[in-house]
């Protein structure tokens, strides 16, 4: 609790990100006089087009099938309001932690996940496609606000916690390649690799974690792609599914399930607590610093809480992710994006006049990563309506 007691109070822990001792923006700027450095980069991610777009970018479900359901903006603001609440109770940086909740989806295409596998095999040739990689492009190359750089020249520590919140890129336990964005950008500002990053952006991670779960339950009863039976039989929910119904007996089932979520992030949420508690007793770091040189992360679930987790992924994955209704709907908007990048790779001139700089010409490689650009930009209606001009009506309405 002195954690608690001590972020109520304004005081940091010894491990928090201290905006004063920022390693800086690759563009120096003077400070604010009114804000904290973390203060402004989250405010430049919410006033970006790409977090507007958002708006319009679906979680599973696309746009057109009801108001309802989670899209990449709403999944946003649960994960970073999640995030500011558990840096708060640890003596973490609220402001970071919230930025990097903020940003972390700012990659992703339009039509949710099918969207971006159709991206990657698109680009396969091309240097791939990647979302988080995508999502550092955005913040420094592709928005355009400012008169003296491209991107909204973030601070190193929200980039930091951008690109690694979800472990190291370099090091001997991580196999996959570095997405060619993050290569280009540390090559004029190291966000050291092989290291962890913050424990702010820790915290947002383990935060996207349980939004998705506990959001992707409440959208998946709410389209009756599964029932609340059909959670009984899973540890963590389902005793939590029990407990509602022994507990209220007579409760609708809207206000049911709103109660069982609200429980699950409880649970979750508290889980972290425990286990990161655990791990700094352990690890004892006693700085910023000492994060970074940890040979695991600080903030986690603890391991039956990961095992929960990992049966939890597995039920929605069949039940939700390729439930007959999903698969049909991902199908047509995967067909959409091939379509659209084979057309404008092979005839680049179809693209908007202010994207013609930085192209190599039909079927290039630099037209490839300018094509990604423009689609990974697109939300699902802006996709869809591209489509229907380009090709004519016939897929998704």
């Amino acid at each position: 609790m002195t954690a608690s007691l001590s972020a109520m109070q304004g005081c940091l822990a010894p491990i928090a990100a201290d905006p004063a001792r920022s390693r800086g923006r690759l563009h120096p700027e003077p400070e604010a006089e009114t804000r904290s450095a973390f203060q402004r980069d989250r405010d430049r991610i919410i006033h970006s087009s790409a977090f507007r777009r958002l708006k319009y970018k679906t979680q599973v479900f696309v746009y057109h099938e009801g108001d309802n359901y989670r899209t990449r903006l709403s999944h946003s603001l649960e994960v970073a309001q999640i995030a500011r609440s558990v840096s708060r109770f640890m003596g973490l940086n609220e402001d970071l932690a919230e930025t990097v909740g903020l940003a972390h989806d700012l990659g992703h295409t339009c039509f949710g996940h099918a969207g971006e596998d159709a991206l990657q095999e698109c680009m396969a040739p091309y240097n791939g496609f990647d979302h988080n990689a995508q999502a550092l492009r955005i913040l420094t190359k592709l928005e355009h606000r400012y008169p003296g750089f491209d991107g909204l020249n973030l601070t190193w520590e929200t980039l930091e916690g951008l690109v690694k919140h979800n472990g190291p890129l370099q090091g001997p336990s991580v196999v996959e390649a570095i997405p060619l964005a993050v290569v280009e950008y540390v090559a004029d500002h190291d966000l050291e690799l092989d290291k962890h990053a913050s424990a702010e952006a820790q915290v947002a991670a383990v935060a996207d974690d349980i939004a998705y779960n506990a959001h992707d339950i409440d959208d998946g009863l709410n389209a009756r792609l599964f029932s609340l039976d059909d959670l009984k039989g899973l540890p963590l929910v389902g005793p939590i599914v029990m407990d509602v119904e022994r507990d209220f007996p007579d409760l609708d089932e809207s206000r049911r399930v709103h109660e069982i979520v609200r429980r699950l992030i409880g649970v979750m949420v508290n889980d972290v607590f425990f286990e990161s508690g655990r791990r700094m007793a352990a690890l004892a770091p006693a700085s910023l610093a000492d994060v970074h040189g940890l040979d695991t992360a600080l903030v986690d679930f603890s391991s039956d809480m990961a095992e929960n987790d990992k049966a939890l992924k597995g039920f929605l994955f069949p039940n939700m992710y390729r439930h007959d209704r999903v698969t049909c709907m991902t199908e047509q908007a995967h067909q959409v994006v091939h379509d659209l990048f084979a057309l404008l790779h092979r005839e680049p001139e179809q693209l908007p006049s202010g994207w013609h700089g930085q192209i190599d010409g039909p079927g290039g490689m630099k037209t490839a990563r300018r094509v990604a650009d423009y689609i990974g930009g697109m939300t699902d209606r802006f996709a869809l309506a591209e489509h229907t001009r380009l090709f004519g009506p016939g897929l998704l309405p």
